[in-house]
């Protein structure tokens, strides 16, 4: 499961915990209490704050000039976003590419004489707008063969722009597959012949395009590359370090606050089968919000992703099956009067959830939004009965089809909970309406739910089958159709590609909600590629996440 987590053997004064468990030994913490010593951290001081806004000032200003080559515009959008520093430009940048757009229009049939690299730079930055511009602007690149021209090959830039660019792609448009195998081909085969520099950044964006990328990581990574760039400009990437120093201490102090929450339910000795992952939590939620205005968004869904986190826990790795039932009945009631019939260990798990969701509700009472509780509340229901149906699947020994399991295991993942629950906090661009379409799991967050699952189950499904587990996806899918692991492995791999394109349809325009909210399910989607790409990172204490705690939330940026 995506919110599978670590677990030690429990000592527990529970009259059942003779009965059989399938307890697994996990690391602990790698962290301690590190972050606690953030909370009386002073943030900057006045005269930091006011030089980061007159940087601000001056990327404004330089971001609204004319400028004589429209390459040049786009490659400094490029620059503000990846140096992390586009939210503070958000109506600045979606105007010139909203012009940029219409430009395009007002041009077609004519010829675009722009480069490779331009055309396939401005196709990315329009797209992940949300701007549907065509892919065929590409058919300018083939030759009389259908094939892409040989001569575009000693151009390594526009090469890696044009790799870049069908990371966009939707489904159906067969030039952008073509390109994205033409391209991948290419950069592997000369890696090794560029310089140092070039065939790290290559290498870096063929594990992962900048689509898949968590903005802050690749901000903290890009710095270096940036300025390494001869074109750089030096007041852009100052003011990007700044900003991203003093965003450091914003979330160092809610780091803080919420391991001290942590701390205090003292989960780790109560419940010590459950993982002790708070600061994964956070830097997991920090990856689908960074922004300063998210803030309460961010305390609410680390919160919340703990408590799933324990109680996946509860379901796989310590719940007896006939426990598992009264705790999901009590779910489903969600009443603390249901205490009395749960084991000791449930209790503590129970009373908590609902002290956090009273924390959520009058947090949104205080905007008159206490509504919105409802559908955090029904999502974690639906959570939980999802944990319970593989409960019973392997308490039966069941093998389900592949259809079956997946419409379980969707829910199970965790990311329809998560999604939703992003939401809360989130302030007035969150309309009742938006709570109703996301709680009918459309397609965008189906495919993000397909991604969290499919990946997990790459990387887990051995490790899980030590012991006793419910069966996962590859189980089932060679059981179904009599293939080999690894033909279920290329098989997934296809279906998350597919997904990938679900999403990228589902953020252009129009569109049924705010982009901030799809932009939510992109984020969660980026999450899921960074922690389980090759392992099981947030279980077994990864080194991609150990570098991602340490690089966001430990260490600064020298200026």
């Amino acid at each position: 499961m995506s919110l599978q987590v670590s677990a030690v053997p429990a000592q527990t004064n529970n009259p059942n915990s003779n009965k059989k468990r399938p307890l697994v030994n996990y690391s602990p913490s790698l962290w301690g209490d590190h972050f606690l010593s953030y909370a009386n951290d002073s943030m900057e001081t006045n005269d930091n704050l006011e030089q980061v806004q007159r940087l601000k000032e001056e990327v404004g200003k330089l971001l609204m000039d004319p400028i004589d080559k429209p390459s040049q515009k786009l490659e400094l959008i490029d620059a503000i976003q990846r140096l992390g520093v586009s939210y503070h430009f958000e109506s600045e940048i979606d105007e010139i590419l909203n012009q940029i757009y219409k430009d395009h229009h007002n041009e077609v049939g004519k010829e675009d004489n722009g480069s490779l690299y331009t055309i396939a730079l401005r196709f990315r930055l329009l797209r992940q707008q949300g701007y549907n511009i065509p892919s065929d602007i590409f058919n300018k690149f083939k030759d009389n063969k259908g094939n892409f021209k040989e001569s575009l090959i000693h151009d390594v830039q526009g090469m890696l722009h044009l790799y870049e660019a069908t990371h966009m792609r939707v489904h159906g448009e067969d030039i952008l597959d073509e390109a994205l195998k033409f391209t991948t081909t290419y950069l592997k085969s000369v890696v090794t012949n560029l310089n140092p520099t070039l065939a790290s950044q290559v290498n870096r964006f063929l594990k992962r395009p900048i689509r898949k990328c968590l903005q802050r990581v690749e901000a903290r990574h890009y710095f270096s590359t940036y300025h390494e760039n001869a074109s750089h400009n030096e007041v852009l990437l100052k003011f990007a370090k700044l900003d991203f120093n003093i965003l450091q201490k914003q979330h160092q102090k809610e780091l803080s606050h919420i391991s001290r929450w942590w701390k205090d339910l003292n989960f780790a000795n109560k419940l010590s089968f459950a993982r002790d992952r708070v600061v994964e939590c956070y830097f997991w939620i920090l990856g689908v919000y960074f922004e300063p205005q998210y803030s309460i968004a961010r305390k609410i869904l680390t919160k919340i992703i703990c408590m799933a986190s324990t109680i996946d826990d509860i379901y796989d790795a310590y719940g007896t099956y006939e426990e598992l039932e009264l705790f999901t009945d009590a779910i489903r009631r969600w009443d603390i009067n249901c205490t009395d019939q749960l084991p000791e260990y449930m209790k503590l798990c129970y009373k908590v959830l609902l002290d956090v969701y009273e924390e959520i509700e009058d947090e949104m009472s205080k905007e008159g939004r206490s509504y919105l509780v409802y559908f955090a509340t029904d999502a974690m229901k639906k959570l939980v009965q999802a944990y319970f149906v593989e409960a019973k699947w392997l308490n039966e020994g069941y093998i389900p089809t592949m259809d079956e399991y997946m419409s379980n295991a969707l829910k199970s993942s965790g990311y329809p909970t998560v999604i939703t629950i992003s939401f809360v906090g989130m302030g007035n661009i969150v309309t009742q309406e938006a709570f109703e379409w996301v709680s009918q799991e459309p397609k965008i967050v189906k495919a993000a739910s397909t991604i969290s699952r499919l990946m997990d189950d790459i990387v887990s499904q051995e490790f899980e089958q030590k012991r006793e587990h419910s069966v996962s996806s590859i189980d089932c899918y060679m059981k179904q159709h009599g293939v080999s692991k690894e033909e279920v492995h290329n098989e997934f791999q296809k279906q998350i590609e597919n997904a990938w394109k679900d999403i990228n349809q589902g953020c252009l325009r129009p569109t049924q909600v705010p982009m901030p909210l799809l932009t939510r399910v992109l984020n969660c989607s980026q999450v899921m590629d960074l922690l389980y790409k090759d392992e099981d990172a947030y279980t077994h204490n990864g080194e991609v996440l150990i570098q991602g705690i340490t690089s966001l939330l430990v260490d600064s940026v020298p200026i």
